[in-house]
């Protein structure tokens, strides 16, 4: 049986460890990278140390900074790269994706518009088949092949089908769905509730605060979600109570760690200058805010967080003021 051909678009720790997953299940896989280092490395060095690191790539996976040739003989494409930055991308991608199953592996609303990346997406690739791939995962447990599972939505069956053929194997486990929406909610929101988990245990709040905390962001993902059409079911699966609960209880999150250094004190723009790898809840959580707002949902975490990380307001006050709020059903 021939190989599926499959490209990813986006060379960072995550979009790395999707093109071990598909190699794993089998498909030819071509990565495509800006950074011509990240390039170099995983064509002669089988490895990418600049986002993730002490991980030996199959030699089936090539990398090329050529966005034709990434894309021409490509079946299924992944697209792994920051959602603020997905537009640019899919611009470049047009030319070359009509017909063509595309997963869509970030997470967030744009800025610019409040819009969901798959909304995005087809606005700028609108003869292309999208689809959402999220879910609880951490780049470095995938790339290794630790036990995972991933939720694909898609409203076009044959594109969903073809891109659960691309990376399912025994430890990458793909569940389907037609709900757009609610696939992206849960990832969107979950960004910006690990922020305020991790501010939590930099402050030695305590576990029970944080517990509070995760159960009152699930409740802010629902109602944002039932507000823009998803079912229930969807947030409460893999990619919407499933994403919070890891992006939320461990370190190992870019969005936790960067709460808890924001918890013991540090600033935001020393904390970015640290790293390499982008963290996404940071800008998410003035576009989750402007939605909410939007849409009339009330969302005070997310909120709060924005108002931290957006606006430079003191941790300890806007702690204050959640804690001060009327209280209210479990709704």
């Amino acid at each position: 049986m021939t190989a599926l051909k499959t490209a990813v678009i986006g060379g960072g720790a995550w979009g790395t460890a999707l093109a071990c997953a598909s190699r794993r299940a089998g498909s030819d896989v071509i990565l495509w990278a800006r950074n011509a280092q990240v390039v170099e490395d995983i064509n002669e060095g089988r490895g990418n140390p600049l986002y993730l690191p002490d991980t030996r790539l199959d030699a089936g996976i090539r990398a090329t900074g050529n966005m034709e040739e990434a894309l021409t003989a490509a079946e299924v494409i992944l697209l792994v790269v920051p959602s603020q930055h997905m537009r640019k991308v899919a611009e470049e991608m047009a030319p070359f994706v009509a017909g063509k199953a595309i997963a869509l592996c970030c997470k967030g609303v744009e800025q610019s518009t409040g819009a969901l990346m798959h909304e995005v997406a087809q606005e700028v690739m609108p003869e292309a088949h999208m689809a959402i791939l999220s879910g609880p995962t951490f780049a470095s447990e995938v790339a290794i092949g630790l036990p995972t599972a991933v939720t694909v939505a898609s409203r076009h069956e044959v594109s969903r089908d073809l891109i659960m053929k691309a990376i399912a194997a025994p430890t990458f486990r793909p569940y389907p769905t037609d709900d757009l929406v609610g696939a992206e909610i849960g990832g969107a929101v979950k960004n910006v509730l690990a922020i305020a988990c991790g501010i939590v245990t930099g402050r030695e709040l305590g576990e029970n605060a944080r517990a509070a905390l995760v159960t009152r962001g699930l409740a802010e993902v629902m109602r944002l979600g039932e507000k823009l059409g998803a079912k229930p079911e969807t947030l409460m699966s893999l990619c919407g109570l499933g994403d919070l609960a890891l992006t939320c209880n461990s370190p190992q999150s870019r969005n936790m760690s960067f709460g808890i250094e924001l918890g013991k004190g540090r600033s935001v723009e020393t904390i970015l200058g640290e790293r390499r790898a982008v963290t996404e809840g940071v800008w998410s959580a003035a576009s989750v805010t402007d939605l909410a707002r939007k849409w009339g949902v009330d969302m005070p975490i997310c909120d709060a967080v924005n108002h931290i990380v957006t606006e430079g307001a003191d941790i300890g006050e806007t702690i204050r003021q959640l804690l001060n709020r009327p209280f209210r059903g479990q709704d």
